[in-house]
């Protein structure tokens, strides 16, 4: 096995939805679907935005797509009309899920 970022196996996309954020995580063989489910837990997620996500992260799994949804509570400082970060829209949130590193098979 060797270690990869996501993003040599994925795509992503980020919003906000309120105070919370959501990020779409999408492999590009379904082949490695399994790897990522088992992988990129909600725990795992939480970990990697540490003190940014306030709340819990919960996974929603979409195996006919090949794609994992993750809700991250709390994540927005009070949303995109209420924040005084620079990202109040949550998009380079997907950027960081993507910088995760996972193992998969060396070929």
């Amino acid at each position: 096995m060797k270690k990869v970022q996501l993003r040599e196996i994925c795509h992503a996309r980020s919003g906000d939805k309120g105070f919370h954020a959501n990020i779409g995580l999408i492999v590009y063989d379904k082949k490695n679907y399994e790897l990522i489910r088992e992988q990129v837990t909600p725990e795992r997620v939480r970990s990697l935005f540490q003190d940014s996500v306030k709340g819990e992260v919960k996974r929603y799994e979409l195996p006919r797509m090949g794609a994992l949804n993750f809700v991250l509570r709390d994540a927005l400082d009070g949303g995109a009309t209420r924040t005084l970060t620079l990202d109040g829209y949550g998009k380079v949130l997907s950027s960081v899920l993507l910088s995760l590193e996972v193992e998969v098979p060396e070929e």
